[in-house]
């Protein structure tokens, strides 16, 4: 039995070749074209050289032939040598087709113009540029190719992104979340990176501040909220508020279920304590006395004026004595209620930044239809389950009576759309201007 790198059979099949297993021809390895390069520098024949590497005499001359490289006075390393060479020096037309091996091959009283010669380094580059060259482009037909990116593009137009496109369309596609974006990446179906919200919707961080004193009790604190069970800290509320333009006075009260993903969005008049309060009363009459402690266990806000009066808000979330359901997170420290954080990028979708939308226009149907289609993105941490699904897995009847209240129902997968364009035309069939 011979060594790894030797010849293997009568065949010839070499094992430890580097090649896939099984294959009689693997490719040429860097090791193979380096003994080539010595082997010509010694000026061995093609035979003398493929027995020694334990290949066919055609893969060796091919190979010299294939990846010979010219040299000028003015680069050391240039083309591929041309196909008529024998012209300019006899060792060129013929075995070993190259200027290695040759005593004055660097001489300058060599009459040969065209200096051509193999080096292991040069070849195996080209080697494997080929090999990559030829794995470019989509391995299918072109009606498949068409159909997979004009559903593709039609789901981005909607707001969706990459991982939820292949993950629900995984029979119809058959393509991971990265052959989407390399898709998109290369062009195809006239698709740009602009496609991808996550490469161009973000703006670099803000330097951060020094932080300041708390408004609220020690007894609602961050560390207080810490100090819960595990159990009560996984299944809280987190509330925050998303702003409108400057010259708007209203904004969204948001109230997220972390186990669930799901996100109230509320209407607000103004940046108000009193209408936090008005809002969640809102909530605890569509759930009932009954069910909201069932549900709203504790709820994680940050230190905004909006929640600076602790007692208004405490009582909305029928909070008794000695118990406590309303905690605040430490100045600055968004992270610690990250899960709603993010989950205003899904808010986004339908009302971006910078397009002049006017939140003193949203009305409670619009809210609605913000709350239909952000919740009923199928999320991959929960198993590709929709916010609304979970949420109804988690309270049940409660969760119901909830979102009937709202208006809140789940839109087939057709009709889900986390575009702008979503509210303006639901707004143009009931009769109503624009929100820009």
């Amino acid at each position: 039995m011979g060594r790894p790198g030797e010849i293997g059979g009568r065949n010839g099949r070499r094992k430890g070749s580097g090649g896939a297993p099984g294959r009689a021809h693997p490719r040429l390895t860097r090791h193979e074209r380096n003994s080539i390069e010595r082997m010509l520098d010694r000026g061995l024949s093609c035979r003398e050289i493929a027995r020694e590497i334990g290949r066919a005499p055609s893969t060796v001359a091919n190979e010299v032939a294939r990846h010979r490289f010219v040299t000028a006075p003015r680069s050391m390393y240039g083309e591929s040598a041309p196909d008529d060479l024998g012209e300019s020096c006899p060792r060129l037309g013929s075995w070993p087709r190259c200027r290695d091996g040759c005593g004055r091959r660097r001489a300058y009283g060599c009459k040969g113009r065209t200096h051509a010669f193999y080096s292991a380094r040069m070849a195996q580059g080209a080697a494997d540029a080929e090999l990559s060259e030829s794995r470019r482009g989509i391995d299918e037909t072109e009606a498949s190719v068409a159909m997979k990116l004009s559903v593709i593009r039609s789901d981005l137009a909607r707001g969706l992104p990459p991982k939820q496109v292949s993950a629900l369309r995984s029979e119809e596609l058959g393509l991971s979340r990265s052959p989407t974006c390399r898709w998109v990446e290369a062009g195809y179906g006239e698709m740009t990176n602009m496609e991808l919200r996550r490469k161009v919707g973000y703006r670099p961080r803000k330097r951060s501040r020094p932080r300041r004193a708390t408004s609220h009790s020690a007894g609602r604190s961050h560390d207080a909220f810490m100090a819960l069970g595990e159990d009560r800290r996984a299944a809280a509320w987190e509330m925050d508020t998303v702003m409108g333009s400057r010259a708007d006075s209203a904004c969204l009260l948001t109230l997220l279920h972390r186990p669930s993903r799901f996100q109230f969005a509320l209407p607000l008049k103004s940046c108000a304590c009193e209408e936090v309060a008005r809002a969640i009363g809102l909530v605890r009459d569509a759930v009932g006395g009954a069910g909201m402690p069932l549900m709203f266990d504790a709820m994680l806000t940050d230190n905004g004026g909006e929640f600076a009066d602790e007692a208004r808000l405490a009582g909305a979330l029928g909070e008794l004595p000695g118990q406590t359901l309303l905690y605040y997170c430490d100045p600055r420290q968004s992270q610690q209620r990250g899960a709603c954080e993010r989950n205003h990028v899904e808010i986004r979708k339908l009302l971006p930044k910078g397009r002049g939308i006017r939140f003193d226009l949203l009305t409670r149907a619009d809210c609605s239809l913000l709350m239909n289609q952000v919740n009923s993105e199928p999320r991959g941490r929960l198993a590709w389950m929709t916010p609304i699904a979970a949420l109804r897995a988690a309270f049940g009847e409660v969760a119901d009576r909830l979102l009937d209240a709202f208006g809140i129902e789940e839109p087939g997968m057709e009709d889900l759309d986390l575009t702008q364009g979503c509210l303006d035309r639901a707004r143009a069939e009931r009769g109503e201007a624009p929100l820009t």
